[in-house]
């Protein structure tokens, strides 16, 4: 079972104590469950905070309700360098709202880690990256008062404006290794995700190979993933593109920390 943080701190929302810390929802040790590097043992830093709100957000707790300890970067990395893995991923919630992280993984690179940052595209930062995971927010990730968690629909309207900027996303793909996830919720999600590879392959000098597109079914337990993985499977094979599972999912269900 993968070993999670002091969950008695993340509802510390005060200030932090220094200029060079992070908002963490909770730090872990696991198996990398999604994309090119599934299955790899990995440390987890998840932020805190996110500027989408998508209504199917399996992270609650850093976006729609949004907990958190504060941790200095020095002790953000004495808690990974406690685990034995070489892979760290920086995810949220959007951690790249947060110029701190620029510091962390620029340090995490000097240590020889290999850092992938899970992020919605609309941030570009110039940091120590490996592999930028890229997943651009479909419209079927708007929160209208019908699907909207808060059963209000406040939301729909900013997230929408907000969930894509083509120009962040080729400037990521140009500056590093990346992989383009798409949460698929239905085979109507993929008139947009066609139009949108090529938004963004005619924006970029790097080519985009289909490889580098992945798509990934919605759900967050492992019955909801048995109501889609098969459809967005056979939508991979259609397409060309790769299948992408949510392993962390399969083996553990919807516990935390995983």
């Amino acid at each position: 079972m993968p070993v999670n943080a002091d969950t008695d701190a993340l509802d510390d929302e005060s200030s932090p104590d220094s200029d060079n810390a992070l908002p963490i929802n909770e730090l872990f040790y696991s198996l990398q469950g999604e994309g090119k590097l599934a299955g790899v043992p990995t440390v987890f830093v998840r932020t805190s905070g996110c500027n989408l709100r998508c209504w199917f957000c399996d992270s609650y707790h850093t976006s729609w309700e949004p907990t958190h300890a504060w941790m200095d970067i020095d002790d953000i990395i004495s808690d990974i360098e406690d685990h034995d893995a070489n892979h760290v991923v920086l995810t949220g919630g959007e951690p790249m709202i947060h110029d701190e992280c620029v510091e962390l993984l620029d340090r995490l690179g000097e240590r020889g880690y290999h850092t992938t940052v899970e992020t919605n595209g609309t941030i570009y930062r110039d940091a120590h990256i490996d592999l930028a995971s890229i997943s651009p927010k479909l419209q079927s990730s708007t929160p209208t008062a019908e699907c909207d968690p808060k059963g209000d629909g406040d939301w729909a309207e900013r997230h929408e404006e907000r969930r894509i900027d083509i120009d962040a996303i080729a400037e990521m793909v140009d500056a590093y290794s990346s992989q383009l996830k798409f949460v698929v919720t239905d085979p109507e999600d993929m008139a947009e995700i066609e139009d949108m590879i090529a938004r963004i392959r005619e924006a970029t000098e790097k080519q985009i190979q289909d490889d580098d597109v992945l798509l990934m079914p919605e759900g967050m337990t492992r019955d909801e993933l048995d109501d889609t993985r098969e459809t967005v499977a056979e939508l991979a094979m259609e397409y060309g593109y790769r299948y992408t599972p949510r392993l962390h999912v399969d083996l553990w269900n919807d516990a935390p920390g995983t």
